[in-house]
């Protein structure tokens, strides 16, 4: 089978890496790739071993596996096996690099991504890639909140044609996703936003009507609420807290937005 790209992931814990790879094998679904780990921490392996693994059926599994002082010299182990012809994506899940660009494994990538949510301070950890960021980085952030994008979108699209005054983001201090999201409505309203810590939704206020679009955190399902109009409920899509986000995040379109919203924010 012909395969879209090799997938490098770098995850730093084994529940991590059991995570990494279940959410590579369902994006595997839609864009076949090639998944490559580099397990950087001590508890995976007793000694440096490269692991091979052959998988017929429906998921891809992990092609390679890198572990130990192998994983510390993974550029030169994953270089060596790479196909000419298939780009490499990096992936760190959890622990990234402070200058992703400049690690050995970003450097062999086309893409780079990244994802805050385990760190200490999330938004802290975003912005902070501000100082690198190029067109070759994307986070994991932008791709949880494509939903809320379209759905936000479409809301305001519809009649009255009304310019947005107030915005308000609420749900998770510990969520990025909410940091940025919060930065692209700003980018988009160009007018005051508020963040708060509470439960999870978007409201915006303009001058005849409010819509809230709410979700309970584990819910599958979203409410949109809009003034003098009945309540509306929208599935939801399957996309998990530390999925592979899709391709359409690596245009780089998309993140030359992206970068707007961290600036924003």
């Amino acid at each position: 089978m012909s395969r879209v790209l090799t997938l490098v992931i770098t995850p730093y814990s084994k529940a991590m890496l059991k995570e990494s790879i279940e959410a590579a094998n369902g994006a595997s679904h839609k864009y076949p790739n090639r998944i490559i780990i580099a397990m950087r921490v001590n508890s995976y392996a007793n000694k440096a071993r490269l692991d091979a693994q052959l998988w017929v059926g429906a998921d891809t599994g992990a092609g390679v596996v890198v572990s130990r002082t192998l994983a510390v010299y993974a550029h030169s182990v994953v270089i060596s096996i790479l196909l000419p012809d298939i780009p490499m994506v990096a992936w760190w899940p959890n622990i990234a690099p402070t200058m992703s660009g400049q690690d050995s494994l970003g450097k062999l990538a086309i893409q780079r991504i990244t994802n805050a949510t385990n760190s200490i301070d999330p938004l802290a950890t975003i912005k902070s890639r501000l100082s690198d960021y190029t067109a070759d980085d994307t986070h994991l952030a932008w791709d949880l909140i494509t939903y809320w994008r379209a759905l936000l979108t479409s809301a305001v699209n519809l009649p009255p044609h009304e310019p947005i005054d107030l915005a308000l983001v609420s749900g998770m201090k510990t969520e990025p996703a909410l940091d940025v999201l919060a930065g692209w409505l700003a980018n988009r309203i160009n007018r005051p936003l508020r963040r708060a810590v509470a439960d999870l939704k978007v409201e915006l206020i303009r001058n005849s009507e409010t819509i809230v679009l709410s979700r309970p955190q584990t819910w599958v399902t979203s409410t949109l609420i809009r003034t003098v109009k009945p309540d509306a409920l929208v599935p939801w899509g399957a996309q998990g807290s530390r999925g592979v986000p899709s391709r359409k995040s690596a245009t780089t379109g998309s993140r030359q937005v992206l970068l707007q919203c961290l600036r924003r924010h």
